[in-house]
């Protein structure tokens, strides 16, 4: 088998990075908002795992585009229930 696929390295996944406590304090505060109005992102994630996200921790992602600039979006991420 050859090397595995780095999910980070393609063209169309954005920045994905872990935030601080410092970070997820000055982003709830900006917003108004708790951990429980975040979109949701599985601890399971090819994207969450590469960057060694685990369940609880806040993600920064990061989209750069033509027309709307520079744009971040946000995910809290949770463990996937057993089947």
């Amino acid at each position: 088998m050859g090397t595995p696929l780095n999910v980070l390295e393609h063209v169309m996944v954005p920045e994905h990075h872990i935030m601080s406590e410092e970070e997820i304090k000055q982003l709830f505060s900006t917003y108004k908002i708790t951990t429980e109005q975040l979109p949701k992102m599985y601890h399971d994630d090819p994207t969450a795992k590469m960057i060694k996200a685990k369940s609880g921790d806040i993600i920064r992602i990061i989209r750069i585009s033509q027309t709307a600039g520079r744009a971040e979006s946000y995910r809290h991420v949770i463990k996937r229930s057993k089947k």
